[in-house]
């Protein structure tokens, strides 16, 4: 064996070399990256080699990609120091990823071995006075570090110095240059020893937040931080009473994992494919020990649950795709020991949970079951599932029936398939019947839990009513509350298994209102605990598909603001009975569109046909509506839209959108901090969750003055969620609207425009200039008339396309707002571009369209229609002179003669057009000529034809 490379492979190395230099001239960078890929992997040994990386340096400065620059121009540097090119490149990659000492090192080493290169002194003239400036912010900064370090853990100085000094630090943290600094000075050390010792929680927390800031966006920092700190001592961290240290902990793990894996937090943003994968041992092992954490006994209750909410955000495919790995270290059992677990009932090895845990819980189950998209997959899930049902019940003992009944329950509210499966087992459900008929309250009352989640669909409540009615009602007379409510949940559960379909009554008239009574003793009732409320919430989310449920439950006062109060403290548990109840009130759940055609053949066919209830009226369900925003719905649903669960986002998003949808009540909206929550549901979760707040957010904008309803960055952030609902699923009134709302916000600035053109929102936008309907053109013309004010749009129009000509046809329109609108544009690219005024006449008809425009019956087009034609007279002799070669003059000259005072403005601007033709010298002032009156004459014509 030789080490020496081979002749045809040094030649093939060479041939890529010299295709990636093909590719790079012609501008192909990508393609250039590959060649110059494929000649590193063959001349390993090549003489070229530093060539062949400083080449593939210079394409990845192209495309942007400066780490990749930065790393080939080091490896070339290795084996050709000093080499001009390399340095200057490296240079480059330095400036650009603003590590500017680095960029000056550099430059000045390439300029002291070669003094005459002018391509590398301005860059050195740049950065030295950047690096001065540098040097000397450092030098102040690092002063500060140090003194607030010093008086930060120095336990002997005053609590509220040291608190200001630990707010500072926190601040200086925030920025590159404080946090590289505060890293040197080894604060990560003495925050491990201050987390041993401090009593304090408000110093406490901003050390946790100094932490995460020195970890954000800088991976080799992270690193430091992890090796120097361990995972155990966030996990010590998250183990506080305090709320925020929790809260505090569960970020500066994520901002941890982001720094990996280039993930942030924001909605749809990816992770770095590359990043993850260099990174993907310290990823793995947080994640794992994260896992492994779910169910270890010391932590507190709501350290588990921001743990569970930790892994719910990052396993998914959208994600860090970590699902697999997760079944894989049997991390659903783990998330099921949790979901077993009961807050009132403790034994010896009880986990510490709160009434949230469960349904956390179920939710991450529910995520995870989302990515097993394969057959192999599921079955692997389900045979983990299985396996613990079955160890569990194994034991014969009332613990175990207890804690299996309670996770079925979990996987029930989770992954129903998989619950519904576990259920259909023989022997499941009847032991969860036996339970229900014992006298053991805790068996009793798990049951029933049990049960109300097995009749989720509706051939199993049809099942359950022939066999569980008994059980329940019994159950209902029970002496303890908690059962007697969840008797009654089931009860209403059962009872409207037939939806908003009024003909399906399974337990006869009347039976709904008894039932909802109940409910309402048990929600309204003082000294009543939350989780009784909660499960009369509960009931009432069922009982209200029936409309006159809906209209009782509406003008009891004292039940709306029961359930006000519950949604308001973001109880997660509490999260399905209030929105759904909030849901059916609203009716903004999904309806069935009858088609007449398919009513007469089910009415042939003797099957049954849903009725709507005439309580269900449009006028009921707009007085609901009203009712609920004036009690305050937003602030409470604000509350609960915090939730990760993207189903529950979902309902939120319908109520909301259904309270929009009342223009009187948008305001009510805004006020109460409606849009904050509307935002993020509008880019995370369901499909119809997001087109729903979009919705929203768009009718918002159509009513509201978006400088008061999308404050700051709001207005930017509320552009893509309108555009995407200019995609051609959304239906009409989905485009209409937001296409006004865009309409809006393009007036607001240019920021605003240039975000709606970075995301390529103008051909979207120019798309339903074309529909054949009248709303959604004329919506889009005036869309389109504020976005001109925008350079890069008038750029866009002189660019090789016929932008310009159908604008102009459209002046034509019959629609009155249309003509003006796409008028009103025409005349704001011809008094910026010339380009475009040529682009008019180079329209076969342009004549016509100028004649209609001047002739328009409209004076609002013809004075648009007029500043046009001025515009073009302006543009330069050439134009003006074509124009002066038609009749226009002749008509201009009558418009200047036009005695409507409706029409002065363009009677003025037609006179401006003539001085304009005038300082051409296409045509002359006579003074002593005589102007005959146009109007005159054509009354002449008239009376002569009216003989």
């Amino acid at each position: 064996m030789t080490n020496a490379i081979s002749s045809e492979e040094a030649t093939d190395a060479g041939s890529f070399k010299d295709k990636g230099n093909e590719a790079f001239k012609a501008g192909r960078w990508e393609e250039a990256v590959q060649h110059y890929s494929n000649a590193i992997k063959l001349g390993a040994k090549h003489k070229e080699l530093p060539v062949f990386y400083k080449n593939r340096a210079a394409a990845y400065l192209k495309l942007d990609k400066y780490d990749n620059a930065l790393e080939d121009c080091t490896e070339s540097l290795k084996t050709a120091p000093g080499d001009p090119k390399a340095l200057f490149r490296r240079a480059q990659a330095y400036e650009a990823l603003e590590k500017f000492e680095e960029a000056y090192k550099d430059a000045t080493s390439l300029f002291k071995a070669d003094p005459g290169n002018k391509t590398v002194q301005p860059m050195l003239q740049r950065l030295h006075v950047i690096v001065e400036e540098r040097v000397a912010r450092n030098a102040k900064t690092s002063t500060k570090v140090k003194q607030m370090m010093d008086l930060t853990f120095d336990f002997g100085s005053p609590i509220e110095k040291r608190r200001s000094a630990a707010n500072n630090l926190v601040v200086l943290a925030k920025e590159s240059t404080g946090a590289e600094l505060l890293y040197k000075e080894h604060i990560v050390a003495k925050v491990a020893t201050l987390a041993k010792l401090e009593k304090d929680s408000e110093i406490y927390v901003n050390m946790v937040r100094v932490v995460a800031s020195l970890c954000e966006n800088s991976v080799d920092r992270t690193k430091g931080v992890l090796t120097e700190l361990g995972v155990p001592w966030f996990m010590r961290v998250f183990d506080q009473k305090h709320e925020d240290c929790v809260a505090t902990a569960q970020y500066c793990l994520q901002t941890i994992i982001n720094a990996l894996s280039g993930l942030k937090n924001k909605a749809e943003a990816k992770p770095n494919k590359e990043l993850c994968s260099k990174n993907n041992r310290e990823i793995d092992t947080l994640l794992t020990c994260l896992v492994y954490s779910i169910t270890d006994r010391t932590i507190s209750g709501p350290a588990r649950d921001a743990v569970i909410e930790l892994i719910t955000r990052n396993v998914h495919y959208s994600a860090l795709e970590w699902a697999e790995r997760l079944v894989e270290i049997r991390g659903l059992c783990r998330l099921l020991e949790v979901c077993s677990e009961l807050q009132d009932y403790k034994y010896e090895s009880a986990m510490d949970i709160t009434g949230s845990s469960s349904t956390i819980a179920s939710v991450c189950l529910a995520r995870v079951y989302e990515n097993m998209y394969y057959d192999e997959a599921k079955l692997k899930f389900a045979d983990q599932i299985d396996e613990f049902i079955k160890d569990k019940l194994l034991s014969p003992d009332m613990e175990s029936k207890v804690r299996v009944t309670v996770a079925i329950t979990a996987l029930l509210n989770g992954p129903l398939d998989v619950g519904n499966n576990i259920i259909a087992r023989d022997g499941i459900l009847q032991m969860i019947l036996a339970m229900a008929t014992t006298d053991d309250e805790l068996q009793q009352r798990v049951a029933c839990e049990c049960l109300i989640a097995a009749s989720s669909k509706k051939d199993k409540a049809k099942a359950l009513c022939e066999q569980g009615v008994d059980i329940l009602k019994r159950l209902y007379h029970s002496k303890n509350d908690g059962i007697r409510v969840r008797a009654l949940v089931g009860l209403c559960k059962l009872g409207s298994y037939g939806g908003q379909d009024a003909a399906i009554r399974p337990f006869g008239d009347g039976a709904a209102l008894k039932l909802a009574e109940a409910c309402r003793r048990f929600l309204i009732k003082p000294g009543k605990d939350r989780d009784i409320r909660r499960w009369a919430a509960d009931g009432l989310a069922y009982l209200t598909l029936d409309a006159e449920c809906k209209e009782k439950l509406i003008e009891d006062k004292a039940s709306i603001h029961a359930l006000m109060d519950l949604a308001r403290k973001g109880d997660q548990s509490c999260l399905y009975g209030v929105v759904t109840t909030f849901v059916n009130l609203c009716n903004a759940y999904e309806k069935q569109e009858l088609l007449p055609e398919m009513i007469e053949l089910a009415k042939f066919a003797k099957h049954h046909i849903p009725e709507e209830h005439e309580l269900d009226d449009v006028d009921f369900i707009n007085k609901r509506i009203t009712v609920l925003a004036n009690e305050g719905i937003t602030t409470a649903l604000c509350a609960l839209s915090k939730t990760e669960s993207h189903n529950s986002q979902e309902l939120i998003a319908r109520v909301l959108n259904a309270v929009c949808g009342l223009r009187e009540l948008r305001g009510k909206v805004v006020q109460d901090g409606g849009v904050k929550a509307l935002l993020r549901m509008a880019l995370e979760g369901t499909e119809k969750g997001r087109r729903h707040a979009s919705q929203a957010l768009a009718r918002i904008g159509i009513t509201i003055n978006p400088e008061v309803a999308f404050s700051g960055q709001r207005s930017l952030d509320v552009i893509r969620p309108l555009l995407n609902l200019l995609l051609q699923d959304c239906s009409a009134l989905e485009n209409f609207e937001s296409l006004m709302a865009l309409t809006n916000l393009a007036s607001m600035n240019e920021s605003v425009r240039q975000r709606i053109i970075k995301e390529q929102g103008v051909s979207k936008i120019e798309f339903y200039l074309m529909e054949d309907h009248l709303y959604l053109t004329r919506a889009a013309a005036q869309c389109l008339c504020n976005l001109v004010m925008s350079e890069d749009v008038v750029k866009m129009f002189e660019g090789e396309n016929d932008r310009v000509k159908f604008l102009a046809l459209l002046c034509e329109d019959e629609d009155e707002e249309t003509a003006m609108a796409c008028a009103g544009a025409l005349a704001m690219l011809s008094s910026v571009s010339v380009k475009c005024c040529e682009k008019i006449l180079a329209i076969s008809s342009w004549l016509d369209i100028l004649h209609t425009l001047i002739a328009n019956p409209s004076p609002s087009v013809q004075h648009r229609g007029i500043v046009v034609i001025l515009n073009m007279i302006n543009a330069g002799e050439e134009i003006a002179k074509k124009l002066f070669e038609t009749d226009i003059m002749e008509l201009l000259s009558g418009m200047g003669q036009l005695p409507d005072e409706s029409r002065a403005k363009a009677r003025e601007v037609a006179i401006q057009c003539l001085a304009a033709a005038e300082r051409y010298q296409i045509i002359e002032r006579s003074d002593e000529a005589e102007v005959p009156d146009v109007f005159a004459e054509s009354a002449k014509i008239t009376e002569i034809i009216d003989e």
